[in-house]
């Protein structure tokens, strides 16, 4: 199967839309912002945590962490991902670039072991980490000792991860562990190396969660009730939505209150904001450590491109503060004889900005500068108007030019797969994938109006579809922009806490849509 996948992607046809969340996810985790390397003096070995457990349980990360220390002061901790998702979905040449630079940076600066509480870095690190020696934190605790927080009393089962089925030492340790707090075991029909998969593994309930569910649901009906304990955070995850489910981690550090579940676990968003904390937290303690955060990223995507532009974009501003200044231009920051100034050209001015607006996707100009400049130019309500309806306008213009004038030219450049399961999506489905890609933006805006000119769908569906499904991205950045001039001069008026409120709502709908989907147990029609 996973060969498969790579000569999908080897092919140019393997790249899914529905992966953009797992794949941005782990780009996040590979990024500056949050990775963080810590050598202390002497080193030679590091804690790799991994994503999920950072985020979810960030509290048992530095708990384990002090722990192993006790043992062993000159441990270092590592905030990185493995990039085991890009394995597990056939993106070979970026998974080899992204972990080999952490093979090797560690090695050079006198790191031999790593030792792991994720099973899927386990088995990188185990396959791929040919200069690195990894183990487990669990058979470290059995040998060295766990923490002594106490026992309690009960029956549980284990749920093997994937990525650990054969893997037989740590079987016997996870057990071990789960002994020693008191524990009586009941093994479910299938663990060790003949578990079944929880349904998070390969990503696969982002294309088929329906799928994902039922393996899900034969883990809980062989659990028969028990509260599974896992050592896999995406296990937990996933299970947790079904039955009741722990990580071991949590049964360690918090026995009573893990069989009474009253463990508290932590969700997207917020599992971002305590990885961010988690970094913080190691920066302060870091004590005269070697620290690091990667910048490394693989296939020529130099990061620092993204620093050049951040650099390009500061100047503009300071340049064009700098000449608002000297041009004695201040007067109209003010925003009441701004738009008094606007009113000046009449009717010329809504007429030339909605000109501008329409023409702007053909021409595949970005939509969002110009919106921010109706909502400073017109207001809230005159800016969602002109806005609106212009955009409709642009979008409706690019799908009649792919339709009936540049139909071969646009076929031409939109060869990907993903364009083709669109057209598909449309055929079965009709409007609601109009409606689906515009308040989920998983294609470009501006192809997007293209792509729609060489399906089948009609254009009066797809004219009032786009007008209404833009509408709120559009009223929340109208709101937003049109309160900008009031925050330049450190006023911070209603407007803009609304506007701001608005944009974090709309783009929270990719997140409460994928959380629909795996509830409803629907496919995604793309």
């Amino acid at each position: 199967f996973l060969e498969m996948r790579r000569e999908t992607v080897k092919s140019g046809s393997g790249d899914y839309p529905e992966h953009a969340v797992i794949l941005g996810y782990e780009k996040r985790g590979t990024s500056k912002r949050f990775s963080i390397y810590t050598l202390p003096k002497g080193c030679d070995t590091v804690f790799f945590p991994g994503c999920t457990l950072t985020g979810t349980r960030p509290d048992k990360v530095i708990k384990l962490y002090e722990h192993l220390r006790t043992k062993q002061p000159s441990l270092g901790i590592v905030l990185d991902c493995c990039t085991k998702p890009s394995h597990d979905l056939g993106r070979d040449e970026y998974f080899h670039g992204m972990f080999q630079e952490i093979n090797f940076y560690l090695p050079e600066n006198g790191i031999r072991n790593v030792l792991v509480a994720c099973p899927s870095c386990h088995q990188v690190f185990k396959e791929y980490g040919d200069k690195l020696s990894v183990k487990t934190v669990y058979e470290v605790m059995v040998h060295n000792g766990p923490p002594d927080t106490g026992k309690t009393s009960g029956v549980v089962t284990i749920q093997d991860p994937c990525a650990s089925r054969f893997e037989e030492p740590v079987h016997a340790a996870v057990r071990d562990l789960i002994s020693a707090q008191g524990l009586t075991i009941e093994e479910m029909t299938h663990h060790g190396s003949n578990t079944l998969c929880c349904g998070e593994g390969g990503s696969v309930g982002f294309l088929a969660p329906e799928l994902s569910k039922n393996w899900g649901n034969l883990r809980k009906k062989e659990a028969d009730g028990r509260r599974i304990i896992t050592y896999c955070a995406g296990c937990a995850n996933l299970l947790g939505s079904l039955t009741p489910t722990s990580h071991v981690l949590d049964l360690i550090f918090e026995p009573a209150f893990t069989m009474s579940g009253d463990v508290k676990i932590s969700k997207a968003p917020f599992t971002y904001w305590n990885r961010l904390k988690l970094k913080k937290r190691l920066q302060k303690s870091s004590n005269g450590a070697r620290t690091r955060e990667r910048t490394f990223a693989a296939n020529g995507e130099n990061k620092k491109g993204g620093m050049l532009k951040r650099v390009v974009f500061l100047l503009l501003v300071i340049a064009a503060i700098v000449a608002i200044r000297f041009s004695g231009a201040t007067q109209y920051l003010e925003q009441d004889k701004l738009r008094l100034l606007i009113q000046g050209y009449g009717v010329l001015a809504p007429v030339i900005y909605m000109l501008v607006y329409t023409v702007a996707p053909s021409l595949f100009l970005p939509g969002l500068p110009i919106t921010i400049a109706g909502g400073i130019l017109f207001g809230p309500f005159w800016g969602v108007v002109y806005t609106i309806i212009s955009a409709t306008l642009g979008a409706c213009l690019a799908f009649l030019i792919s339709r009936y004038i540049a139909r071969d030219w646009v076929e031409k450049k939109l060869k990907s797969p993903r364009w083709k399961r669109l057209d598909q999506g449309v055929e079965k489905h009709g409007w609601k994938i109009v409606a689906f890609t515009r308040l989920i933006p998983l294609f470009p805006f501006n192809l997007l109006n293209y792509a729609f000119g060489l399906t089948k769908i009609k254009f009066l569906p797809y004219a009032a579809t786009t007008f209404i499904c833009m509408l709120p991205a559009c009223i929340a950045f109208i709101v937003f922009s049109s309160s900008l001039l009031d925050l330049v001069k450190g006023k911070i008026s209603p407007a803009f806490l609304v506007g701001l409120g608005l944009i974090i709502l709309v783009s929270l709908i990719p997140l409460f849509y994928q959380r629909y989907k795996a509830k409803k147990d629907l496919t995604d029609p793309l």
